[in-house]
């Protein structure tokens, strides 16, 4: 793919195009699977891939927001945007914070925080999140959800479950399956155990993606780690639990495959493969 493709996809946005930001986590080191902004799926940085995605969505301007100067080089290089931060943030917000003060961005602004992992986020997925804050100016927070269909998925810890108000506001996220279904189960089955006959219904898959306004996130990443933050590792409980109305829009774009590790990397490659060839590529 020529260098200067994410050039052109990146600056040939529209005028009319919608007034929101994309930014883009992307820290250096990871445990699991070191360096991976700038590991490759289709010749390019998986970081550029996120903002090949990203700048289909219609936003004003989309950035990477890194810790390391060799990912900047990359993004940069390629004619997108980044943003150098601290390398001790606690929290992708944190480093979104520092980028969204680094860039000047009106406290107004939604900002749509998209993982620096999901080379396969749906574009239109995101303009759903920046639609929520668009047209409801005093929102200060909205996310995604996906119904599941799976029991498996229900009752998986790493899958994070939310439940809604009637207003389509966030009660709860947790990795338990939530609603409790008490017909279903009687108590929590092993893996072993088999499930019930009928489907999962009305339980929704939180979709790790994110609109904030730019002003909010300051606000946030001042507040410290909250009591069922720290219990559930899930930084999204710190709004709820400082009563933040967080809107959860339930979307048909289910999550693309993310990645964490060596085996998710080569299954990307693999995806990444067969959807250029399907497209004639």
């Amino acid at each position: 793919m020529p260098a200067d493709h994410l050039q052109d996809t990146t600056r040939n946005l529209s005028p009319a195009a919608s007034g929101f930001t994309v930014l883009i986590p992307a820290r250096y080191a990871a445990s699991r699977l070191p360096g991976k902004p700038l590991r490759e799926i289709g010749g390019e940085p998986l970081v550029c891939r996120v903002v090949e995605q990203a700048a289909r969505a219609g936003a004003r301007r989309v950035a990477v927001a890194t810790d390391d100067e060799r990912v900047a080089e990359a993004v940069r290089h390629r004619g997108a945007e980044a943003v150098l931060t601290a390398s001790d943030c606690p929290s992708g917000t944190d480093r979104l914070a520092q980028a969204a003060a680094a860039l000047d961005l009106p406290d107004q602004e939604p900002v749509i925080n998209v993982q620096g992992d999901e080379p396969f986020l749906d574009p239109e997925l995101i303009g759903e999140v920046a639609a929520a804050l668009e047209t409801e100016p005093a929102r200060q927070m909205a996310t995604a959800a996906h119904p599941l269909t799976q029991w498996a998925r229900v009752l998986d810890p790493n899958v994070v479950k939310v439940v809604r108000d009637a207003q389509g506001d966030a009660l709860y996220f947790s990795r338990a399956p939530i609603p409790w279904p008490r017909e279903a189960f009687s108590r929590l089955p092993g893996p072993e155990e088999p499930r019930p006959a009928q489907d999962p219904d009305g339980f929704l898959q939180h979709i790790g993606i994110y609109g904030y306004r730019a002003g909010f996130l300051t606000t946030f990443s001042r507040w410290s780690p909250t009591p069922l933050e720290r219990q559930e590792s899930l930084e999204q409980l710190r709004a709820l639990e400082n009563g933040v109305a967080l809107r959860v829009i339930v979307t048909a774009r289910g999550p693309g495959p993310g990645v964490d590790t060596p085996e998710d990397l080569a299954e990307a490659e693999r995806l990444w493969v067969e959807r250029h060839r399907q497209n004639g590529g």
